[in-house]
């Protein structure tokens, strides 16, 4: 059954969003090319979406059980991964250049998940999502997703197949992330007159 639901809307960055039950945030290991969304930690989630800068419509849905899947033609097909509750609220941020910005709206309260029978402190996240315009860039996409969350015990992943592409993209991601910071600073000499 339906707890709770909230819509709003979220400004993008430029490398999607994390969701989840903590908020000590850092950018993933690996992000899910090929997917909707992978876990970023047990208890987040990173989500990439077609719109790289600019406005997505979020629709969060808090159930006491699962809910029923969407049907018709109007989404994408679902993802579903589970999340460990390390807080008692949900907690949202934008992946920006260099920067991860919480994305909470502030005259939205904060969403709670009700306990779990078993007393168990996984959760699991359905995310479905639309885009009118499905080609990545700039600007209103027409975005909207669809997270649908209630407890369970923690369970595998339902995603697509992935292509060699999406792979080749996940080993590049990794290779970037080993680099060392080092690896990014310039040193420039200075003239003294």
């Amino acid at each position: 059954m339906l707890v709770r639901a909230s819509s709003f809307t979220v400004e993008l960055g430029e490398n999607g969003y994390l969701i989840g039950f903590n908020d000590d945030y850092g950018y993933p290991a690996e992000m899910p090319f090929g997917r909707r969304c992978g876990p970023a930690t047990a208890a987040n989630a990173v989500v990439l979406t077609t719109t790289d800068t600019g406005p997505l419509q979020m629709t969060i849905q808090v159930h006491d059980a699962p809910p029923a899947p969407e049907t018709g033609g109007e989404w994408e097909s679902a993802e579903e991964i589970s999340l460990r509750a390390d807080l008692p609220a949900l907690h949202l941020a934008t992946l920006e250049s260099g920067d991860i910005m919480d994305a909470w709206p502030d005259e939205e309260p904060p969403l709670h998940l009700p306990p779990a029978l078993d007393g168990g402190d996984w959760v699991r996240m359905r995310l479905y999502c639309h885009a009118d315009d499905p080609e990545p860039g700039i600007g209103d996409h027409g975005e909207r997703h669809l997270v649908q969350l209630w407890p369970a015990p923690q369970t595998p992943p339902v995603h697509p197949d992935i292509t060699e592409e999406d792979r080749q993209a996940r080993a590049e991601y990794a290779a970037d992330r080993a680099l060392s910071v080092d690896d990014y600073t310039l040193t420039y000499p200075t003239r003294t007159e």
